[in-house]
């Protein structure tokens, strides 16, 4: 897919110039991670959801402006509340609708994230807590999905919340179908097995 591809370049060269408080973080260093984990998000995503936020990359871009530097600053507000307060006003102002958006994806996301820990507890213990906890050291699931989303246009979240209605439909959870991209990544053939080999049997 080759605007997969597109999306994590420009998302890659947007990370390394993001600012973190207590200095460039190892994550920034690690190319290898960072392509697999959002190969893994964007490949579970429809066709023109990838399509519109490429689009709000190069807008982005075009403008002079970073959304991976502000989603980690918007998850400053719950992370590191002081640094948030100097950032705060340099923030894009969020619209009634794009919050509105936002919160019942975050919604359908963490129904999905209840059950993607009782299926796969091990694999769970490995990634971020799932709830609103999180500190400077460690960012939870809601958290980080929270702060991406905001920096998401109003027509990719009308578009992304139109696929998660979709998924949902058909009894699937896009969570676990981004850890089965995951997992597969990793040489897994599946996140069953990821999750039997994490429990050694």
């Amino acid at each position: 897919m080759d605007i997969v591809r597109d999306i994590i370049a420009l998302e890659w060269n947007a990370f390394q110039v993001v600012r973190n408080v207590g200095g460039r973080a190892d994550c920034q260093d690690d190319h290898a991670t960072f392509v697999i984990m959002r190969s893994s998000q964007l490949r579970a995503w429809a066709p023109e959801v990838r399509d519109s936020y490429l689009n709000d990359l190069t807008s982005a871009q075009a403008d002079g402006k970073n959304l991976l530097e502000e989603k980690y600053a918007r998850m400053m507000q719950f992370t590191a509340p002081l640094r948030y307060e100097q950032l705060k006003d340099g923030l894009p102002e969020i619209t009634d609708v794009k919050r509105e958006l936002v919160e019942e994806i975050v919604g359908i996301h963490m129904e999905w994230q209840r059950d993607y820990v009782r299926t796969y507890p091990m694999l769970a213990g490995h990634g971020r807590v799932s709830g609103s906890e999180g500190n400077v050291w460690g960012t939870s699931f809601e958290t980080y999905l929270r702060g991406e989303l905001f920096t998401y246009s109003e027509q990719t979240l009308r578009l992304y919340l139109q696929h998660v209605h979709q998924v949902r439909a058909h009894g699937a959870n896009l969570n676990m179908e981004i850890m089965e991209h995951t997992a597969r990544a990793y040489g897994y053939d599946s996140a069953a097995e990821a999750e039997r080999a994490i429990r050694g049997n």
